[in-house]
């Protein structure tokens, strides 16, 4: 017989809370370099090893940082950019000499432990996915002649955007047009030679999304009843867990349980603009905060629970010349000048005097309607109206919105699977208007529910989406 959910709810409580520290996952920090004010890496690197930072993500192969990481006991994972991804897919003898030139050349000096070859591929505007696994293949042979295969892993970390559902995340699965060609592939590939898949998982997004039914405890690791998944009755405590589950899940469905995960990025927003609802110093340290104890005191997920994880919290400094929304440049857990942001610990040592410094929880602002996008439609409140998705969004904000509407939204998402009546086009963006509307539609486009965090906003206009029309009535 099940224990009743007050039970649970008191248990999951004192595992959430309680100090203990068992032996758990790994704590690493992505350091990042789009900034015109950074101390030098000689600086950083001293600054990694007084927080008791053992590991440590760069986006490049920088010959300066990589020196500098020389003897300092510090694992590094480096990155092939997303624009040599043709290169060295096309020519092994390209990623060969990249191999020997930024990898070869410093370890073992340099403790180099992993290759992330391209970053979030399939977002890539510059359509880069089809050379993605072939690369790979050509670094991993290149490591191979270098006899240095064992030592370091080859691996691509993926957005949760490559998801074609991620809630419940019982029902987690890759997009069905990246299953055959991208993931099956490279999940063979990871398996044959002993690597893991990268994720990088964003709570941020989904919560700013659908800040209106997401509660801020449960996206901050905060004591809370759970949510129960009615598709493995499990019960979830935080929607971080809930996203690795439903990559999880993707790959189990695939039959691939026996690939391991690395959370390649994941971190909160200290700042944002207006419309970024939950960015604040207080959330950004609750998060990051409480996903260090989470990690470091032990216990994998609620589906694997034995699973556990290396993280790499994003970022290492404040970028400030990163493009986009407030929120991009205030991801850091220190500035430049090496001051925190705010206090939290790295180290399970840390974590003996740690507490989350719980603060209110603060209502979002007001909206500013997005300029009007591609297919025509325009905003207007007469009777007939239909809810939209805006493209100036972003996938990952979108897709967010889109898994809340199909799942504890209630909308109807049948006429968007593959090869029913709407799934094509099949975009996020179509996708999520489909979605968007009926979740409106069904509950008689009430105020606000046309809103999705600023991702969705009414029109009069009948919107089309190739032949897919949006209906008004459900």
């Amino acid at each position: 017989m099940a224990p009743p959910s007050r039970f649970l709810s008191a248990f999951a409580s004192l595992l959430l809370f309680t100090p203990f520290f068992a032996d758990g996952g790994s704590i690493g920090v992505n350091y990042g370099r789009i900034a015109d004010n950074l101390p030098s890496a000689v600086k950083v690197v001293q600054l990694l090893k007084s927080q008791g930072l053992s590991r440590v993500k760069v986006f490049d192969a920088d010959p300066s940082v990589l020196r500098s990481l020389a003897g300092s006991g510090i694992k590094v994972t480096v990155d092939l950019p997303n624009e040599m991804l043709s290169s060295a897919a096309k020519k092994p003898s390209f990623a060969a000499a990249w191999v020997q030139r930024n990898v070869a050349a410093y370890h073992p000096a340099t403790e180099i432990e992993a290759i992330a070859v391209g970053n979030e591929v399939f977002v890539d505007t510059h359509n880069t996915t089809k050379f993605l696994i072939q690369a790979m293949r050509n670094i991993h042979q290149a490591l191979v002649k270098s006899n240095l295969h064992s030592a370091i892993k080859v691996s691509s970390p993926i957005a949760l955007s490559a998801l074609q559902n991620s809630y419940p995340s019982s029902a987690g699965s890759f997009r069905q047009e990246l299953v055959e060609p991208v993931f099956r592939p490279m999940l063979e590939f990871l398996r044959e030679t002993g690597s893991y898949l990268m994720v990088n998982a964003y709570p941020f997004f989904a919560y700013e999304a659908n800040s209106d039914v997401i509660s801020l405890d449960y996206a901050l690791f905060r004591e809370n009843p759970g949510n129960v998944d009615a598709g493995n009755g499990l019960r979830y405590f935080s929607l971080f867990d809930a996203q690795i589950d439903a990559v999880f899940a993707a790959m189990s469905a695939l039959k691939f349980d026996d690939i391991e995960m690395v959370v390649s990025e994941t971190g909160w927003p200290s700042k944002g603009d207006g419309t970024e609802i939950g960015a604040s110093v207080a959330n950004a340290a609750a998060y990051n905060g409480n996903l260090v104890r989470r990690i470091l005191t032990g216990g994998g997920t609620p589906l694997r629970p034995k699973a556990d994880l290396t993280v790499y919290l994003f970022a290492l400094f404040n970028e400030d010349d990163k493009n986009g929304p407030t929120s991009e440049r205030n991801y850091g857990l220190f500035y430049p000048n090496e001051e925190k942001v705010y206090d939290i610990p790295f180290t399970s040592e840390g974590l003996k005097k740690y507490k989350d410094k719980r603060a209110p929880a603060t209502g979002g602002g007001h909206v500013t309607a997005p300029p009007v996008t591609g297919g025509g439609v325009s905003r207007s409140t007469t009777r007939n109206t239909w809810c939209v998705a805006s493209g100036e969004a972003g996938e990952e904000k979108l897709q967010a919105a889109l898994d809340f509407a199909c799942g504890e939204g209630g909308a109807d998402c049948r006429q968007i699977q593959p090869g029913a009546a709407c799934f094509k086009p099949n975009t996020v963006e179509a996708h999520a208007s489909f979605a968007f509307n009926s979740y409106y539609q069904r509950n008689e486009r009430a105020g606000g529910s046309c809103y999705f965090g600023g991702a969705a906003y009414v029109v009069a206009q009948p919107p089309k989406y190739g032949e897919c029309e949006l209906p008004t009535r459900y």
